[in-house]
């Protein structure tokens, strides 16, 4: 390196860490600085064994010459000729690597002791670190290496594949949006994510960018988490940041550009194959065929008929093709003996592939700083006294479509919209509604009243007129002392800021005068903004020691209290007419005209407290046997006084059995076996809303009193809107573990094997009460969900040769969720109601014997083809008499055949039934990689199986007019034709397509090929390069995708009611996860 390139990176290390103090170290020994010199070369032979005889393929290396190299052969011998005076290098996978010096040596034995550092390597546990080989929990530690190599714009995204038991579901594809996690299945009818620490304290981990991570560490059992507590039922994802080093300062560059596409579209209608369908349905229902040239010009319906013009796929209309997505991350590490720190900075951009002309994009810049200081270190060099801080800072702006419900999903509209309408009309404008009306002889409007253009709509509604910016700032700083050894004294002071804005305009537009939501006489902007701050102390004592060299212990006391106050935020709304510009750049409030008319609504803060007290005993005796107990008590004000405080209590054990005299004889094939087992609870109180256990009023419209015997005049008043329950307690998950963690043959092969039993109990649910309370249902702790399940992890690592290395990685999860009891007057609890289509009723249910937000609904047995079938299915189902059918006395063939479930005679609500699952039984992760010289290649799969989705692209109960995707060929037309899919008729009338049943409910299995990544490091060749690392690689993410489904996309974690977040897996148009292709860079100088 030379000297103005050593000092750009001295000062580079220098401003980034804000004036933090480090020290150099000598460069490392390496042929880029080596001074070439010729020497007469001396010949060195040997051999490579272990207690067992000799190892084939042993890396023997001349240090700082790593170009002058062999392997052993199969009986362990080597011949290496090297420089006078050197020393030589040998590693094998597995052991120890060994240095020897040559001198005068010509024959040189070597033999090789095993490598048990990846059991002596720390893991991340609550409040501290513990030797990977002591933990009794069930824990898994994800590095950040194979997070970063994703390439994904958030953290959950790249976790997975390979972290069993933790199912991860997307909940769409447009940029920004986040992921639906549960760790061993759902235990909660409330929101499952689990508890993030970040650096010791509380975070969000989508504010975070998948650069600056060290590593993660997820806790899932009840033993592993109880240590946190009321927050901990969902299970912990710990999350470790980039810290700083001793040495030489290091500049990381990381940098990557892609281009994103639609995986799979659907299939809609042309203009030609909608009019033959339509008319179809009209014979169906016995009514006269469609007059199109009554609605589309005559020119126009002559090319849809010939087939020059297909009309307009609205769908494919909006796609964005080659949506470009880039990110950026740079990051500084270095310091001395007494300071390290750790400086990243990273920008991310995402354009969605849905849009087009209107944004859906996601950016985000991240600050992060991390350091520590040693303030003062005894004459021993231990160090006594420490400081330090980790600071994070996000800026995240987000433009969006709407993807919610039938009602407000831009997808939907689209894949219903009419193919005979154009986009454009023939002055080059939007076809809009005087271009409706003028259409054909007629116009569309006496086709129907909803025709429209859907783009026309969406540019001037909120998915094309919408701004979202969030900014938020983690600051922790920390005080260690260690007064004497092993005793040490912790205390973190935290500090948080959130501050978000959000603003639409919409503006005058005119698509169609019959329907309210199709056109607008008066523009409106919105303006909304809040803030809010809030800390926390964390106070911990630990204390290491061990008696005799044999009983080791680990005591950890602690205290944590932190607090929410009115007055530490707030949150405004604003909402006015007549935009002085019309645009959604200046719609803000000083640019309305009506602004001083505004309806403006605000709101505090919101008001909780919460204290802890928690200690851990960890007790191993010769790291053969292990001990580990728990005790937290927690204390919150969301509860009434005399239910404020929890109590979580937890064990494990465990036992190295490899570590016993009678396993002597494995050691030539096991290394290290070890049984674990624990029991634990941990709460939960994120589903109760602050002081809900209290009684509240409302003043609302359905607060009117009329005074005076008046009939013709009211006052508006208050009234009670929620009941009091002062029982109202903590969610409790209560688990079971017994695990298998194992090593083979040197370490290149690794078993985990896991299996659990976790209850939850007092789950939050809504249950009759007393009509004479004024209220029909209450909340109270009522449910109870078990879920039992196992995980398996299989990884191998292995090297052939002194350049090829190779791994090979595959888990699964297998996972049964089903809800116990309701402990209420009735044993369900129902839930999405109309969400497949308007009119259909619910379809998701929360009932005993069922798995939480099971689809309810009918099953069938096909379709009638013919009268004698038709009479068949009535005899089988309906003691012989169609009225005792869902169809009545009109039943024919093309109608389904409903089941009769419960044997009674006749086909009511009473036969419907678990028709469904949106959680899969199993998921699975396979994790590939192999590199050689300075190639590298890595595969990574996921497959998610056993879970369903109900699909409806269409809102059967009041759309006959919208379009169909090429399914509708597939439909019955005729005997034989469908033994699934029914009958079309005029309004989609009747239970066929009306009531929830099977025909919506589709196998959602599947398997992706996540990431496949080719890279080179060209500092393999470049021999005075000044970079230790200059990377350049290939990706494509979701390459591809096997599945039986046959909408868009499979995977669908998104809840499409806020208010219900147990009801997934609907798919009424769902925002796909793209295909992308990138290339990217990785430096280090």
């Amino acid at each position: 390196m030379n000297l103005n390139l050593r000092k750009s990176v001295l000062l580079v290390g220098a401003l980034a860490s804000l004036g933090l103090s480090y020290t150099t170290e000598a460069l490392a020994t390496s042929p880029n600085f080596a001074v070439n010199s010729v020497q007469q070369a001396k010949k060195v032979t040997g051999n490579v064994s272990d207690a067992e005889g000799p190892i084939i393929g042993a890396s023997v290396v001349e240090k700082g010459n790593p170009g002058n190299g062999t392997v052993t052969d199969l009986d362990g011998n080597f011949t290496l000729n090297v420089k006078p005076g050197a020393t030589i290098v040998i590693t094998y996978i597995g052991y120890q690597k060994q240095e020897i010096a040559v001198g005068n040596q010509s024959n040189i034995s070597v033999t090789m002791k095993t490598d048990d550092k990846t059991l002596d390597e720390v893991v991340v546990v609550g409040y501290g670190v513990q030797k990977k080989k002591l933990v009794t929990g069930a824990t898994i530690e994800v590095k950040g290496d194979d997070i970063q190599k994703m390439n994904t714009t958030q953290v959950l995204g790249a976790l997975q594949s390979q972290t069993p038991g933790v199912n991860i579901q997307a909940n769409s594809g447009q940029p920004g949006d986040g992921f639906k996690i549960s760790i061993r299945g759902a235990g909660t009818n409330g929101n499952t994510a689990p508890l993030y620490i970040i650096d010791g304290v509380a975070g969000d981990i989508n504010s975070l960018n998948p650069a600056d991570i060290e590593r993660l560490d997820v806790l899932k059992d009840a033993a592993s988490c109880a240590i946190y507590g009321s927050a901990a039922a969902n299970g912990v994802i710990l999350v470790t940041t980039k810290q700083g080093k001793q040495g030489k300062v290091q500049v990381t560059y990381d940098a990557n550009v892609g281009w994103s596409n639609v995986y799979r579209l659907p299939q809609l209608l042309t203009a030609k194959q909608y009019m033959d369908v339509q008319n179809m349905v009209r014979y169906n229902s016995g009514s006269a065929q469609w007059d199109w040239s009554k609605y589309i010009d005559e020119d126009l319906l002559k090319a849809y008929n010939d087939g020059t013009n297909a009309g307009t796929d609205w769908v494919d209309a909006i796609r964005n093709k080659n949506a470009v997505t880039t990110s950026h991350a740079l990051n500084v590490t270095g310091g001395s003996d007494r300071s390290t720190f750790s400086v990243g900075t990273g920008y991310q951009y995402q354009d969605g592939v849905f849009g087009k002309v209107v944004k859906s994009d996601f950016r985000r810049f991240t600050f992060r700083i991390n350091s520590e200081h040693v303030i003062y270190r005894n004459a021993k060099g231990r160090d006594i006294v420490k400081i330090g801080e980790n600071v994070y800072y996000q800026h995240k702006q987000t433009q969006g479509l709407q993807i919610g419900n039938q009602y407000s999903n831009e997808l939907s509209n689209m894949l219903r919209a009419n193919p005979c309408v154009p986009i454009y009309n023939k002055d080059g404008g939007y076809f809009d509604w005087n271009d409706i009306k003028a259409s054909g002889t007629d116009g569309w409007q006496t086709y129907n009243t909803y025709t429209s253009n859907p783009i026309m709509r969406m540019v001037n509604s909120q998915s094309g007129n919408n701004k979202s910016i969030n900014q938020n700032l983690h600051a922790t700083g920390y005080l260690e002392i260690s007064p004497i050894k092993g005793l040490t004294y912790r205390g973190q002071l935290n500090y948080n800021q959130n501050t978000w804005t959000w603003r639409a305009y919409l503006p005058i537009f005119s698509a169609n005068e019959m329907t309210g939501d199709t056109y607008r006489k008066t523009d409106n902007a919105t303006n909304q903004i809040g803030t809010s701050w809030g800390w926390s102390t964390t106070n911990t004592l630990n204390y290491k020691f061990d008696l005799n060299k044999q009983h080791n212990f680990d005591i950890l006391v602690g205290t944590e209290y932190g607090e929410s106050r009115p007055d530490f935020g707030f949150s405004l709304s604003a909402n006015t007419t007549n935009s002085v510009f019309g645009d959604l750049t200046h719609a803000y409030m000083d640019f309305m005209k009506d602004r001083t008319a505004a309806t403006v609504s605000g709101s505090p803060n919101s008001d909780s407290r919460s204290m802890s007290y928690f200690g851990r005993v960890n007790y191993n005796f010769n790291e053969k046997y292990m001990l580990s107990a728990i005790m937290r008590a927690d204390g919150n004000s969301k509860f009434a006084p005399g239910k404020r405080w929890g109590y979580f209590p937890s064990v494990s054990a465990g036992w190295v059995i490899s570590n016993e005299k009678f396993m002597a004889k494995t050691a030539s094939w096991l290394d290290f076996l070890k049984l674990r087992a624990g029991w634990g609870q941990n709460g939960n109180a994120q589903t109760v809303s602050n002081f809900e256990w209290q009684s509240t009023f409302a003043y609302n419209s359905t607060s009117y009193y009329s005074f005076n015997s008046s009939k013709d005049s009211f006052v508006s008043g208050a009234s009670p809107s929620r009941l009091e329950n002062q029982e109202l307690t903590w969610e409790t998950s209560e688990q079971t573990n017994i695990g298998l963690d194992a090593r083979f043959l040197r370490g290149r092969l690794g078993f985990t094997f896991d299996w659990y039993d976790k209850k939850t109990k007092d789950l939050l649910v809504d249950v009759p009460v007393d009509a004479t309370t004024g209220f029909s249902t209450m909340k109270k702790n009522a449910g109870t969900v078990e879920n039992k399940g196992i995980e398996l992890a299989l990884n191998w690592n292995d090297k052939i040769g002194k350049d090829f290395q190779y791994n090979v990685g595959w888990n699964m999860a297998y996972n049964h969720n089903e809800v116990t009891a309701i402990n209420s007057s009735q044993n369900y609890n129902d839930g999405g109601n109309d969400l497949l289509s308007q009119g259909t009723g619910v379809i998701a249910r929360f009932e005993v014997g069922h798995p939480i937000g099971y689809f309810w609904g009918y099953k069938t047995d096909g379709v009638m083809q013919n009268p004698a079938d038709v009479q068949a299915y009535l005899d089988k189902n309906c003691n012989g008499d169609a009225a005792n059918s869902l169809q009545g006395a009109s039943i024919k063939p093309g109608d389904l055949k409903f089941v009769d479930t419960n044997g009674d005679g006749r086909i009511t609500s009473d036969d419907k039934t678990e028709i469904g699952n949106p959680h899969p039984d199993v998921t699975m992760g396979i994790n590939l990689g192999a590199s050689y010289k300075g190639f590298d290649i890595s595969v990574v799969g996921y497959a998610a199986l056993g879970q369903q989705v109900a699909r409806s692209f269409r809102k059967f109960a009041d759309g006959e007019a919208e379009n169909y995707t090429t399914e509708v060929f597939s439909y019955w037309h005729g005997e034989g034709t469908s033994n699934k899919y029914p009958l079309l008729a005029k309004m989609n009338e009747g239970p066929n397509w009306q009531q929830i049943s099977d025909i919506y409910i589709e196998n959602a299995s599947y398997f992706r090929l996540q990431n496949l990544t080719v890279g080179y490091d060209f500092t393999k060749i470049w021999k005075n390069s000044p970079f230790s690392q200059l990377r350049v690689y290939f990706a494509a993410q979701n390459l591809f995708t096997i599945t039986g489904y046959k909408g868009m996309d499979p995977e669908n974690g998104m809840a499409l009611n806020s208010g219900e977040s147990w009801v997934t897996g609907v798919d009424v148009g769902n925002y796909p996860q793209p295909r992308t292709y990138m290339v990217g860079v990785n430096v280090k100088f």
